[in-house]
């Protein structure tokens, strides 16, 4: 502690850094103290998507919209698939909010520690804040496509329903999901780059096994255990409960217990493991 030139006193902080060992402690304050670096990177990221482009953030809108019109002419029109008593359109488009968020998040998380390699091996901040600002700055498409569902909504005369208020439950759970997998895949990702290259089949396979073009009520058997273990898949049930008032029986009702469960568990250990693999990112990258 000083004396300055005006008579009051200032005070400076030192920070010493030494490498972990073993599993360490996760020090999750250390976000709160680095929370306007979370919001700058969210901030750059959302900029940086749109820069030089025509459209700008019109592509938030145009990638579902036309992803929900292929699927309408292919597997609404085509295939006569059902949909639980709502237009096709409406039923898809309500998957794909979610559904996008979380691909988008997954990708971009995945490869977020290689991206910004000049960061990491030049500066000290908590690694973590990298893949938490990727997957916040997906929030703005889905609040942009969100939009469109509600247009869609007094087009179709479909009301609220009494379980409105879970949406933002399980867009946390799609949060959850996004971060937990993508911790996982940026820790690999900085060992192993052929993983930046598998992302994209990985996504295309894991909308297939995700109800998003179709109902869950084709899932049968004991399919219905291993189709819970995706988080999605609760995830895509509860938002088409919560907005188009879609009924869950009780096997839906399982599905989505089992989802959350398994989003917790993979978003806790991806914490514990990229905590883990933290200190080898700046040598490694």
């Amino acid at each position: 502690m000083t004396e300055s030139a005006l008579g009051t006193k200032s005070t400076s902080e030192t920070i010493i850094l030494r490498p972990t060992r073993g599993w360490s402690a996760l020090n999750l304050g250390d976000l709160w103290r680095y929370r306007e670096l979370i919001f700058f990177l969210t901030w750059r990221d959302i900029k940086v998507r749109y820069k030089q482009t025509v459209l700008g953030a019109a592509w938030a809108i145009i990638r579902p919209v036309m992803t929900m019109l292929v699927y309408s002419l292919i597997f609404g029109q085509l295939a006569n698939l059902d949909s639980e008593g709502v237009p096709y359109t409406i039923f898809t488009y309500v998957a794909l909010l979610p559904w996008q968020l979380f691909s988008k998040a997954m990708n971009d998380t995945g490869r977020s520690m290689v991206s910004n390699r000049n960061m990491i091996t030049k500066i000290y901040f908590p690694r973590l804040v990298i893949p938490i600002s990727t997957v916040l700055s997906g929030l703005v498409d889905f609040f942009i496509a969100f939009v469109i569902l509600i247009g869609m909504m007094v087009y179709y005369d479909i009301s609220l329903t009494s379980a409105i208020w879970t949406l933002p439950l399980f867009l946390l759970l799609t949060i959850i999901s996004a971060l937990g997998v993508g911790l996982w895949f940026s820790s690999l990702n900085v060992l192993y780059r052929d993983v930046g290259y598998m992302l994209p089949f990985l996504t295309e396979m894991w909308k297939y096994l995700t109800p998003v073009a179709y109902s869950a009520g084709y899932i049968t058997g004991a399919w219905k255990i291993i189709y819970a273990i995706n988080p999605m898949a609760g995830v895509v049930q509860g938002f088409r409960w919560a907005l188009l008032g879609i009924e869950l029986d009780s096997s839906a009702t399982m599905t989505m217990s089992i989802s959350i469960g398994v989003a917790i568990v993979v978003l806790i250990s991806g914490l514990f493991y990229f905590r883990r693999m933290e200190r080898t990112f700046a040598d490694m990258v």
